[in-house]
């Protein structure tokens, strides 16, 4: 059960509320940053992904180090929460009338050179209105009615969302809601009811929702084999491309699978096989080492946190990072099927990034009003007293 301590019992902590920027956790992000950028050029010898990469990093670090020293308590209150859903489910509404069809979807905002995707901040807003809704009622959250309350808000997004389609998006929804929702201290009676559902759901949406190519997709991720020149070929390229690396890698620019651009989308949705072709074995683990310091930090931010507020906003962002690189490493290791979900700061496109800086923008802005972290305290709130 997720119970927050009073915060009188902590006090506050002045000498870490000064230290607004968590440098540990931005000197992980760097590496990665450059190594998408370096991975981008190699296997092109292009400049213009790269360039436009390192445009929406510098705009986007600007609006994290902005957040950084903004006092942003004010996102506590109910009526940021209703401005959110009411404005992410408006922009949503919008893409069938002006949205972009790119790759099958009509997911995009295009204004020229720039192209803008909402379902990037409606994820961040879904993380928002959650942690709001199970702020202060997370000790009623044995009444169902709670996590009915707080699915119909992620199931308006992810219906959306996955109605234009874009399927990666919206999982990432529902596995961002459902990880807040055991944060939050769901019963196991419930959990094996939502499961149940989510079953019975997946069967509607097989019959009456996903398209042929969604279908295709997972038909391949069941049967790997069954048509690799077809609904197959991304995956099938992608695992070559990543055992082709072995220990230590081909070396930048060396990687044949995408080079010769046998390995597809290999900017976004297949830049770890990319990656992993010309560092190797060694270069990976040094990778989710990275990932896995990220993580790691945005917990700990989140563990001292000044309310149940803050506390579960952490998590969220913590899990949406979380879903994000399980999915991608998992569609392009073919363990899952799929989904065109970016990989967190290394895969092209500027809406995710500045959605990734901006949700840890707001967590180190909560750090001026941090708590300091108690063990014994931490393990009794999540583990219970020994």
């Amino acid at each position: 059960m997720f119970i927050s301590q009073n915060l009188k019992e902590y006090g506050l902590d002045e000498g870490l509320g000064r230290q607004r920027i968590d440098w540990w956790l931005v000197m992980a992000i760097v590496p990665l940053l450059a190594a998408g950028l370096v991975t981008m050029h190699s296997f092109t010898g292009d400049t213009s992904f790269a360039l436009h990469q390192f445009i929406w990093i510098a705009v986007s670090s600007a609006a994290f180090f902005a957040l950084c020293f903004m006092d942003l308590r004010f996102l506590r209150s109910t009526w940021v929460s209703v401005f959110l859903f009411i404005s992410s489910t408006s922009l949503l509404v919008a893409l069938y009338l002006i949205g972009k069809i790119s790759h099958g979807a009509q997911s995009w905002f295009s204004f020229g050179v720039f192209s803008f995707q909402p379902s990037d901040f409606a994820k961040l807003a879904l993380i928002i209105i959650l942690a709001k809704y199970f702020s202060r009622r997370h000790i009623e959250i044995a009444n169902v009615r709670h996590i009915l309350v707080s699915g119909f808000y992620a199931f308006v997004f992810f219906a959306l969302v996955i109605s234009h389609p874009d399927f990666g998006s919206a999982m990432i929804m529902l596995f961002t809601w459902l990880g807040m929702v055991i944060v939050s201290g769901i019963s196991k009676k419930h959990l094996l009811a939502m499961l149940a559902i989510g079953s019975l759901a997946f069967m509607l949406l097989w019959g009456f929702g996903l398209k042929e190519y969604q279908k295709d997709r997972i038909r391949n991720f069941i049967d790997p084999m069954a048509d690799i020149h077809g609904a197959g070929y991304n995956a099938y390229q992608s695992m070559i491309a990543v055992g082709s690396g072995g220990l230590l890698g081909k070396g930048v620019g060396y990687g044949t699978q995408s080079r010769l651009k046998f390995l597809p989308e290999y900017q976004t949705d297949f830049i770890f096989a990319a990656f992993a072709e010309e560092w190797g074995f060694v270069g990976v683990v040094i990778f989710f080492s990275l990932y896995g310091v990220i993580i790691w930090r945005i917990i700990k931010s989140a563990m001292r946190g000044a309310t149940n507020f803050e506390i579960l906003y952490g998590s969220g962002v913590a899990i949406f990072f979380i879903v994000h690189l399980a999915v991608n490493v998992g569609m392009n290791l073919h363990i899952l099927p799929v989904t065109g979900t970016p990989l967190p700061f290394v895969s092209y496109g500027g809406t995710h990034i500045m959605t990734e800086f901006l949700a840890l923008g707001i967590l180190m802005a909560q750090r001026r009003y941090s708590r300091p972290s108690h063990k014994e305290a931490i393990q009794n709130e999540f583990l219970g007293p020994k």
